[in-house]
């Protein structure tokens, strides 16, 4: 893993968009949006897309969080997270809740199958996904849960 803390710390727009260019190459919004905030946290490793996949599609299209919204949880832990049991979860927690907060009001729900208004994890859900381009919803999810998730990490000054 490569981490690289002399570049200049880069802004939420800057997030949002480096979110964007995951997704357009083909990385689902999980993977996407931890893709973007670890390298905007100096951080690169093949491992980062990898550990984020099973969160993709509401864990896996089984109607559970969004995955842009765990990616994000994800990204935030990479810098508020702890390293040891004697060290405080209570900063990821608190910017875990801010998130979870402004994503729901921004989107109105967190779980992917409410936030889509279907099962992606059955073939009736996922002809409804084609057939209505749910993935445009996805990819307004992915940015903007970057982008917050930036936000709130500036916030935290890091």
């Amino acid at each position: 893993m490569n981490t690289d803390a002399s570049k200049a710390p880069l802004s939420a727009d800057d997030v949002r968009r480096l979110a964007e260019e995951a997704s357009a190459s083909g990385l689902y919004c999980a993977e996407a949006v931890l893709t973007a905030l670890a390298k905007a946290q100096g951080i690169d490793s093949e491992l980062i897309p990898k550990m984020a996949t099973a969160f993709c599609g509401g864990m896996s299209r089984t109607c559970g969080p969004c995955g842009a919204l765990t990616g994000a949880i994800m990204g935030l832990g990479l810098s508020l997270g702890r390293s040891n049991a004697e060290q405080t979860a209570d900063a990821a927690y608190s910017a875990t809740r801010e998130l979870v907060r402004a994503f729901e009001a921004e989107f109105g729900g967190r779980n992917c199958d409410q936030l889509l208004g279907c099962d992606i994890g059955t073939p009736e859900g996922q002809a409804v996904f084609r057939d209505r381009r749910l993935h445009r919803r996805c990819a307004r999810y992915t940015s903007r849960a970057a982008e917050i998730a930036a936000t709130l990490l500036a916030k935290e000054g890091t």
